[in-house]
């Protein structure tokens, strides 16, 4: 019997479900996907540009609030619940522990560090799990059996609102935007940890002693410790010593701190980092740019708003209503919305469009007595009463 055979004798707008045949096949035990071998935490808390590239994207999303619509003609998750009360939820008090900016970010980070956002509706309020101690558990007939935080609590899939950012080899976990940028990290690692122990060694290459003579392993043993102890300057200076018995020194390097700066290459690699983050570099550079708009509304446009899509989207399969970001505020895009609002005056002074059509287009509150349509006039008179307006009577003759 095929699937559609549930639906004889119902009506089109009975529910039914198509199961997918290959569901079981998929991974049952989706953990994180991040890179076992390297902590995507420790590079955002130890590389400045890191740091500093993720807490843009996050502090920018986290400013852009959401407008909630009508109700959608889907099936969400959650049933009956009140478009203010979402608004509520999603604009102003997530819980009773957290204002919304501090929510917000938190779901964020996790979104650009792990590629995934977990968030716990208990029926009243949200609550954020870190997507790191979070399991998804595959169903094989369905999509998700359950979520498990920290190998110990359990959630359905009607109380996990899961938002997960883009991957190629897995339809439950998202991909960290610093992955692409793994080597990068690792390299710039590996070079400030290399200019770490050149200083730690009091910013001097290793010395060679040259004696004419074969020294016993006793003697050398003996010299070396003696050298250890005198020659330090990292300990603030270098103690004269006296040479006997032939032996010289000898550099065995002859490399300088200029050689180990590694700036240039690290300058080329936190742009590489930042590139992957979606975020221009010409961000962070110094000085007066003439591009500098351009690309802020570059920034925007393709990456602080497609993360805030993204969420929006999964809000809305949850909660049935159609929430939309509200950009009119956001400092970058007022060019843009300049043109809109010539655009929109236009409208209403020819008559297409009404005040308060056009405030809605621009997420401004209605005006009571701005629901007629504006008639524009012409030189001879009303448009909307031609035997209006025009040249006056002229008074006849001996009439004062």
């Amino acid at each position: 019997m095929a699937w559609y055979d549930k639906l004889i004798g119902k009506t089109p707008d009975a529910d039914y479900e198509k199961l997918n045949p290959a569901q079981r096949y998929f991974d049952q035990k989706v953990e994180s996907s991040r890179e076992p071998h390297f902590d995507f935490e420790k590079a955002y808390e130890d590389l400045e540009i890191v740091n500093r590239g993720v807490n843009m994207l996050v502090d920018d999303c986290a400013e852009v609030n959401v407008s909630v619509g009508t109700q959608l003609p889907i099936q969400s998750v959650v049933k009956g619940i009140k478009r203010s009360r979402v608004d509520l939820l999603l604009n102003k008090e997530p819980n009773l522990f957290q204002d919304i900016s501090a929510f917000r970010r938190n779901l964020l980070i996790d979104f650009i560090i792990d590629g995934n956002i977990f968030i716990y509706y208990d029926g009243v309020h949200l609550y954020h799990l870190p997507a790191s101690k979070m399991t998804i558990h595959a169903s094989e007939t369905t999509y998700v059996d359950k979520y498990t935080f920290n190998e110990q609590i359990h959630y359905k899939p009607s109380e996990i609102i899961h938002i997960k950012e883009n991957s190629f080899h897995s339809i439950y976990r998202g991909v960290s935007r610093l992955k692409p940028a793994l080597r990068t990290m690792v390299l710039m690692q590996r070079m400030r940890s290399f200019q770490d122990n050149f200083f730690k060694n009091g910013a001097v290459p290793g010395l060679v002693l040259k004696s004419p003579n074969t020294l016993s392993e006793k003697i050398k043993e003996r010299m070396i410790q003696s050298w250890s102890a005198r020659y330090r300057p990292d300990a603030g200076g270098r103690r004269p010593l006296i040479l006997d018995g032939g032996i010289e020194i000898d550099e065995i390097s002859n490399v300088n701190f200029k050689e180990l700066d590694f700036q240039q290459a690290i300058a080329e690699n936190e742009k590489i980092i930042l590139k992957a983050l979606g975020v221009p570099p010409i961000l962070l550079d110094s000085g007066n740019n003439a591009n500098l708009r351009p690309n802020m509304r570059l920034y925007y446009l393709e990456t602080i708003l497609p993360i805030i899509r993204k969420i929006n989207f999964g809000l809305e399969r949850y909660f049935g209503f159609e929430i939309t970001e509200e950009a009119s505020n956001i400092p970058a895009l007022q060019p843009e919305l300049r043109d809109q609002a010539s655009y929109y005056q236009a409208l209403v002074n020819t008559g297409i469009i009404s005040p308060n059509e056009a405030r809605e287009a621009l997420n401004m509150e209605p005006v009571e007595g701005y629901d007629e349509l504006r008639v524009p006039a012409n030189i001879a008179g009303s448009a909307a009463d031609p035997s209006q307006g025009g040249r006056p009577t002229e008074q006849e003759e001996g009439e004062d």
